[in-house]
């Protein structure tokens, strides 16, 4: 944030400055700094502050200005001050309209009555509108600028740090610098008053504060995540291991982790913008999103579309760009979209005026132009509904397509879930060595997908279970028998996505050797190698 941004908008005469922002008091600490400031914006300025509470106070006197709560006659003053000041106006967002509350038109027109006077009077007046949520009505839109107002940054939240461990002499704080910077480094993406707090029972939990506190400082961040409504926090387990096959998938994301740490900084790669993931259901693409959170070590936060869209006017576009600001505050962070071509089902019908339309275009410019390490992996089922501006390059880093596993995946998916579940010994005592019991397993299960391999093992458990016996290899085999993949239900949709794959997208697997799992596909598919073009990583 460079101060000379705001003192030129002060300087040029700009009528109305909108800052969304919780954080009033580093906000208003921030516009006094500026506008008393004769090297930045040459004439200071007093500086008043309004609430519908108190009216207008002065802050050098701390006297309040009386008959000044009501919102027109605090404006009138405005309009007859007679000295080079700056108005900062709390929460003056109500009088536009929230919730259930319309807007008041006599402050709106009161406002359009005193802006020439700001712009062109004798004395030279600024009004600041500091709010959490940003309100404009469509009548003051030509007239109001909105400054983007950061949150801390690490020099801030390390001051702030250092101040509590001054004040809190009774708190063991045996701490290197560079353990200190960790600390402040992970309360970036939270208010100064959210880093306070962290702070503060970190010191409480046991009186110290130490690296052992770094999950406490954490966790406040997943509070500011769920707070939006709109993001989902998701906590995995799932590991890298977790996942059967996807070779060349797997190879990239490990061959990117740390794209964003000081060390990558000398080989100066940019950190990676995202990766689309399409193909098959139930192949492992939203398990890959969870397992990143886990090898890339970075919170993993769920966009959900459907909570984005809401009945007020105006209000989808701020929830979108509360839900992406919110993703760059905790950055590095993971976004993740699931299913996005269901998101965007709404573009280009006329039964949301447009709103659909915004939302996309405010996401498409995000991705293109975000400077802060948020990697977005989005999960597709259905391409065919996805728009062309999505799949151009510069949107995403790679497209990836996952298929139907081959013979050494289905083996290697069936070794995951049996081993997972075989932990007993008098459960898995008929059951001969995995190793071979897979190889055959995966022989008998052309065409099928990961999620039915595992329904395959759960239901042949379930049978055991049932009769109080150990598992048996027929369980196994009378439930694949039983088992109508996928692949043959939905036949003709995997042939499209194959068809689609095969020139725009990289196959998520190695290997390419995939048998057609029935003659017909065989022949529609033209070539025996698997959709995607396979790269070697």
């Amino acid at each position: 944030m460079s101060n000379y941004n705001l003192a030129n908008l002060i300087r040029a005469r700009f009528p109305i400055i909108y800052i969304t922002s919780f954080e009033e008091d580093r906000a208003t600490k921030y516009i006094k700094s500026i506008v008393t400031s004769e090297k930045l914006v040459k004439y200071p300025r007093e500086v008043f502050t309004w609430t519908q509470t108190a009216g207008l106070v002065n802050e050098t006197t701390q006297k309040a200005v009386s008959d000044t709560t009501c919102p027109c006659k605090m404006l009138e003053y405005i309009r007859k001050h007679d000295k080079d000041s700056v108005f900062i106006l709390y929460d003056f967002h109500v009088n536009f309209g929230v919730k259930n509350r319309t807007p008041d038109y006599n402050v709106i027109r009161k406002i359009r009555d005193i802006i020439p006077d700001l712009k062109l009077g004798a004395v030279r007046k600024t009004i600041f509108f500091v709010s959490p949520e940003l309100i404009i009505p469509e009548s003051l839109q030509k007239e109001i600028t909105i400054f983007d107002f950061p949150l801390p940054t690490l020099k801030e939240i390390r001051a702030k740090f250092d101040s509590m461990l001054k004040q809190n002499v009774n708190v063991k704080a045996e701490l290197s610098e560079d353990e200190k910077d960790k600390l402040c480094k992970a309360a970036l993406g939270l208010t100064l008053q959210e880093a306070e707090s962290a702070f503060a029972l970190a010191m409480v939990n046991d009186g110290s504060i130490d690296m052992k506190d770094l999950p406490i400082i954490l966790e406040e961040k997943v509070q500011v995540i769920k707070k939006t409504g709109i993001l989902e926090f998701i906590k995995s387990e799932y590991t890298i291991k977790d996942i059967g096959g996807l070779d060349n998938l797997k190879k990239w994301l490990l061959k990117r982790n740390n794209s964003w740490s000081e060390q990558a900084k000398k080989y100066c790669i940019p950190a990676p913008k995202g990766v689309l993931v399409t193909g098959v259901p139930g192949c492992g693409k939203s398990l890959t999103a969870k397992a990143m959170s886990t090898i890339w070590q970075l919170p993993l936060l769920k966009l959900d579309f459907g909570k984005v869209f809401s009945g007020l006017v105006g209000s989808s576009e701020e929830n979108m760009r509360r839900a992406l600001a919110t993703a760059e505050a905790v950055a590095p962070s993971i976004l993740w979209i699931d299913e996005i071509e269901k998101g965007l089902s709404g573009l280009g019908s006329n039964g949301d005026s447009g709103v659909s339309s915004r939302i996309f275009g405010q996401f498409l410019t995000w991705m293109q132009e975000k400077e802060a390490p948020v990697f977005v992996i989005a999960t597709a089922n259905n391409i065919s509904n996805l728009p062309p501006e999505l799949l151009r390059k510069g949107r995403f880093d790679e497209i990836f397509f996952v298929d139907l596993p081959t013979v050494s995946e289905r083996k290697e998916i069936f070794k995951l879930h049996l081993e997972k579940r075989l932990k007993d010994k008098e459960v898995a005592s008929e059951v001969a060595e995995i190793k071979d019991l897979c190889a055959n397993l995966a022989q008998m299960t052309e065409g099928f997908i990961g999620s039915e391999i595992e329904q395959v093992v759960v239901s042949a458990l379930c049978d055991a279970f049932f009769e109080s016996r150990p598992l048996k290899f027929e369980d196994l085999v009378k439930n694949i028998q039983t088992t109508v993949p996928l692949s043959m239900t939905q036949r003709e949709q995997i042939l499209a996505l194959r068809a689609w794959a095969n020139v725009r997208a990289v196959s998520a697997a190695k290997t390419s050797n995939l048998k057609a799992y029935s003659k017909e596909v065989d022949e529609e598919n033209v070539s025996s190698s698997r959709g995607g073009r396979t790269l070697d990583f």
